[in-house]
């Protein structure tokens, strides 16, 4: 067992380039260009969170990377081979689709040279990105912070979804946050782990100090799932997902009223938007998975990275 865990890990690494079997998640507007320097600089692969492909966004992101090798991350949902396009032409490390097929836009990818990574909440998906050409595919469990679908934990999604896609390296996302959670991971079959809220709990990560002190003093009960702050803060998401945020006075207030609150959407979304522009973040939205119990400092990715085992001999 543990011969067939290095060996996975081993192929995951050759394929990304990197020494350790560790991937930073590309969390819109956390994961900038030094968060994904910093993981890549830790010996993992760094990808910035491209989300819809803004260029004004990502532009400046890939130059704060100041030529560290990095990937960048898209919500396939919401963009179209002109974005994609675009992202490729920042020559990343890899491409990281994640929420919706990726079939469609993967050929661009390809046809690029550049390494595809899929993520998948189902067995379905894993399949859809299987069948994309991925390298790579990350099974997100419904632990995970942010955005992604309610239906499956990841322990038990996590082997399925290596069954079904053998022999594409599989990365484990959703609740992990340090060594443990990665040998937890590999004992199901994964080839590596992908790190969301913990890299969100960094120095290099884009967002104040209050609200990754808000991670540090927060645990798993102190999250939920909900679309409240979709509705607060737009775009509203297609059915069935939803995001893992820190609890707050709006989603205690909101969860289960979410049609009321959508008839009040302009005064939800300025008041979010205050609330942001205040610093206020017991209000504002920040996302966090499950695993922040395991969270207790504020450190460089490049540190927490530096922790996992190499993945290559």
């Amino acid at each position: 067992m543990i011969d067939e865990a290095s060996s996975r890990s081993a192929e995951l690494c050759r394929r990304l380039g990197i020494e350790r079997a560790v991937l930073g998640a590309p969390m819109a507007a956390v994961a900038g260009g030094r968060l994904a320097a910093a993981v890549s600089a830790g010996g993992g692969l760094g990808f910035i969170g491209g989300g819809y492909g803004d260029p004004a966004w990502l532009g400046p992101q890939v130059a704060e990377a100041a030529g560290a090798r990095v990937g960048i991350g898209l919500i396939t949902w919401n963009v179209g081979p002109e974005q994609v396009a675009g992202a490729l032409a920042n020559e990343p490390a890899a491409l990281w689709l994640s929420f919706d097929d990726p079939r469609e836009l993967a050929p661009l990818v390809h046809d690029a040279g550049v390494p595809l990574v899929c993520q998948a909440s189902t067995v379905v998906e894993a399949e859809q990105a299987a069948e994309a050409g991925a390298a790579v595919i990350v099974a997100q469990g419904n632990e995970s912070g942010g955005h992604g679908r309610s239906d499956r934990a990841l322990f038990g999604l996590l082997p399925a979804v290596v069954d079904a896609v053998d022999p594409i390296p599989v990365v484990g996302a959703g609740g992990i946050v340090d060594v443990r959670g990665y040998q937890a991971a590999l004992a199901l079959g994964a080839a590596g782990v992908s790190l969301g809220t913990r890299l969100y709990a960094s120095t290099e990560a884009l967002d104040v100090d209050a609200a990754k002190q808000r991670l540090v003093d927060a645990g798993g009960d102190d999250t939920v799932r909900s679309v409240v702050y979709d509705i607060a803060r737009g775009p509203e998401w297609p059915t069935g997902y939803t995001g893992r945020s820190l609890r707050s006075p709006l989603t205690d207030d909101w969860i289960g009223r979410e049609d009321e609150m959508r008839a009040r959407r302009p005064e939800m979304e300025e008041l979010h938007r205050r609330a942001a522009a205040d610093g206020d973040v017991s209000l504002r939205v920040v996302w966090a998975g499950e695993g922040v119990d395991g969270i207790s400092d504020i450190p460089s990715a490049t540190d927490l990275v530096a922790a996992f085992p190499l993945g290559r001999p």
